[in-house]
C-alpha cells in the first residue's frame, strides 16, 4: 500500500508540475483573466457598486476606480459583514474571518470565502509536488507530519466562523493526509502555548516524524523540549527519518545554524509564503530559494515601488511591466473580496518567466531615524552572514534606533539572544556593522559623516524573547518578533520587562 502511495505521488506530481510549468510564459495573460473574473463577480456587491465595477474593462480602469487601501480603510466593510449584511465585498458572505495580529493595524479580520479557500490548500500541496518531482523523494509520505500552528477552535459571528488562519486550514487537510497528521485536534486546541508544545512532544516523541513545519522560533522551542525529554543529542537521533522542514512567515537564514545543531544532520527545506489574504508563493526548487508567485489562484497582483509608495501618483505595476531586483510593495485583489489591498509586505522579483520573488520585509518595518532607511532584508542578511562566517548560533534578535543616548552619538541597537554566552561581542559588533555599511550606502555615509556611530549590541539573556512575548500574550501561533522597527516600543517593553 505504501509503495503504491509513493508511486502514485510521483505520477501525480509529474502531471501537476508540468501543467504549471506550461503556464509560466502565460502568467501576465492569466493575470488579466483573473482581474476580469474578479471584477465580474464583484459587480453587484456593495463595494462594486460604489466603485463602478460596470465600467472596469482593464487594469487602467481598475486603477482609476479602486484606490489602494490598507486594513483600516476597509474595516467599515468588514464591520458590515460581521453585522450580517450580504454581498458586501464578495457575493454572499465569507465562510471564515481569519483573525490575525497585524503589524500596523492591530487585530485584523480577513475574509476567506469558498472560492478563496482552495488557494490556501492547493498551493501548499503543489509545493510538495514540486519537491517530489524535482528530488524523487517520497519516503516522507510513510511517516507522520506535524505543523506547529494555531488552535483550530473557531467561533461564530453571524454564521461566519472566526479563527487563526493556521487553525482554519487545519479543518481542510485532505482525508488522505489526515491519518498521518499530528497533533490531535484536542492538543492543537490548547491555548497555553507552552502547555501545547509540551503535549505535542508527548504525542510525537515515539512517532516516525518525517515532515515538520512551522515558524522557526516555535519549532525551535518544540525541538528543545523534545531533546530535554529524550536526553538525546539531536533531533536526528529522535526522529531518524525526519528529512523535510517546511516554514513560512519569516526568513529562515538567521535560524539556519541553530537548526543545523539541533537537528544534527542536513535536511531539505521548503519555504511557503502564506498570509490570511492568500497563499502568495512557494519555493518550487531546492536549488533556488526564490518563490513561485501564485498567478493563477484567484489573486490579482499589483506592485508599487517602495521608494514611490507614499507618492499620490505612485504607479501601480502588474506582471506585464515589472522589473527584477526592484523592491515593490505587494498589493492584491482576491476572490475573498479584497480590492487593491495593501498587504504591507515588500518583495522583489528574481525572475519574470516564471514569475519568482523573494520577500524582502514589511513596508512599515525599517529604520530611518536619520534617513538611512535600513530594511529587513539588509538586517537579516547581515545576521545570517555573521552566523555563517563566525559559526555563531543566534536564537532571536531585533533592531531599533537609539536616538538620544545618555552619551555619545545616536546609533542602532541590536538586541540579540545568543545560544551561548562565550561570544566576542567586540568582533561581532565590528562584523555586523561592516556588513550593514556594505549593504546600505546611506547608513555608511551617516557613519562616515559622524552623524551616527557604529551599532551597539544589547545581549538578551537566554529565553528572554520568549518570556517577553508570553508576557504580552504573543507567544506561539502566528506571532513573530519584529526584526526591526523605526521606534523603540518593542525594545523598551523588552527592557522594562526584565527590569521590573
Amino acid at each position: 500500500m505504501l509503495v503504491f502511495k509513493r508511486f502514485f505521488a510521483k505520477i501525480f506530481a509529474f502531471f501537476v508540475v508540468n501543467k504549471i510549468k506550461r503556464s509560466y510564459r502565460k502568467a501576465p495573460e492569466i493575470q488579466k483573466k483573473v482581474l476580469k473574473e474578479l471584477v465580474e463577480n464583484g459587480k453587484k456587491t456593495i463595494f462594486g457598486t460604489e466603485h463602478n465595477f460596470d465600467e472596469i474593462k482593464n487594469h487602467h480602469d481598475f486603477i482609476k476606480r479602486v484606490p489602494v487601501r490598507d486594513y483600516e480603510q476597509i474595516k467599515k466593510y468588514i464591520e458590515k459583514i460581521k453585522n450580517g449584511e450580504l454581498d458586501v465585498l464578495w457575493p454572499g458572505k465569507p465562510k471564515y474571518l481569519a483573525k490575525t495580529s497585524g503589524t500596523t493595524s492591530g487585530v485584523k479580520q480577513i475574509p476567506i470565502t469558498n472560492e478563496s479557500m482552495p488557494n490556501h490548500i492547493l498551493s501548499a500541496r503543489n509545493a510538495l509536488l514540486f519537491y517530489i518531482y524535482e528530488t524523487g523523494k517520497t519516503k516522507f509520505l510513510n511517516g507522520k507530519t506535524i505543523f506547529i500552528q494555531g488552535s483550530p477552535d473557531l467561533k461564530s459571528i453571524n454564521g461566519i466562523l472566526e479563527g487563526r488562519l493556521s487553525g482554519i486550514v487545519a479543518h481542510h487537510v485532505p482525508n488522505y493526509l489526515r491519518k498521518n497528521n499530528l497533533p490531535t485536534f484536542k492538543t492543537n486546541s490548547i491555548d497555553d502555548w507552552e502547555l501545547k508544545v509540551d503535549q505535542i512532544c508527548h504525542e510525537t516523541i515515539n512517532k516516525n516524524m518525517t515532515v515538520i513545519g512551522g515558524i522557526p522560533s516555535w519549532v525551535q522551542m518544540y525541538f528543545e523540549n523534545i531533546l530535554k525529554k529524550t536526553k538525546k543529542k539531536n533531533i536526528g537521533e529522535v526522529f531518524n527519518e525526519f528529512n523535510l522542514y517546511i516554514y513560512g512567515g519569516v526568513n529562515f537564514l538567521p535560524y539556519k545554524n541553530i537548526f543545523k545543531k539541533l537537528i544534527g544532520k542536513q535536511i531539505d527545506t521548503i519555504e511557503y509564503y502564506p498570509a490570511s489574504e492568500g497563499f502568495f508563493a512557494y519555493q518550487n526548487s531546492q536549488s533556488d530559494k526564490s518563490l513561485l508567485l501564485q498567478y493563477n489562484s484567484g489573486i490579482y497582483y499589483e506592485f508599487i515601488k517602495t521608494n514611490e509608495f507614499e507618492n499620490e501618483d505612485a504607479k501601480r505595476y502588474n506582471l506585464s511591466n515589472i522589473k527584477i531586483e526592484t523592491n515593490y510593495v505587494l498589493v492584491i485583489s482576491n476572490n475573498a473580496g479584497l480590492w487593491a489591498y495593501n498587504t504591507g509586505d515588500t518583495i522583489k522579483f528574481t525572475s519574470l518567466n516564471p514569475p519568482k520573488i523573494l520577500v524582502t520585509g514589511r513596508y512599515k518595518h525599517f529604520i530611518s531615524a536619520f534617513g538611512e532607511h535600513v530594511i529587513s532584508e539588509e538586517v537579516e542578511k547581515s545576521i545570517s552572514e555573521l552566523c555563517e562566517v563566525k559559526e555563531i548560533n543566534i536564537r532571536e534578535f531585533t533592531v531599533a534606533p537609539m536616538i538620544n543616548p545618555e552619551k555619545g552619538l545616536p546609533h542602532h541597537e541590536w538586541w540579540i539572544e545568543f545560544e551561548n554566552n562565550n561570544v566576542d561581542l567586540e568582533k561581532i559588533t565590528k562584523t555586523l556593522d561592516r556588513s550593514m555599511q556594505q549593504k546600505n550606502i546611506y547608513y555608511r555615509d551617516l557613519i562616515e559623516g559622524g552623524v551616527l556611530k557604529t551599532l551597539e549590541i544589547v545581549v538578551v539573556k537566554k529565553g528572554g524573547f520568549n518570556k517577553y512575548m508570553k508576557s504580552i500574550g504573543k507567544l506561539g501561533g502566528q506571532n513573530k518578533v519584529p526584526k526591526l522597527s523605526n521606534n523603540r516600543d518593542f525594545v523598551d517593553g523588552l527592557n522594562s520587562f526584565f527590569n521590573q
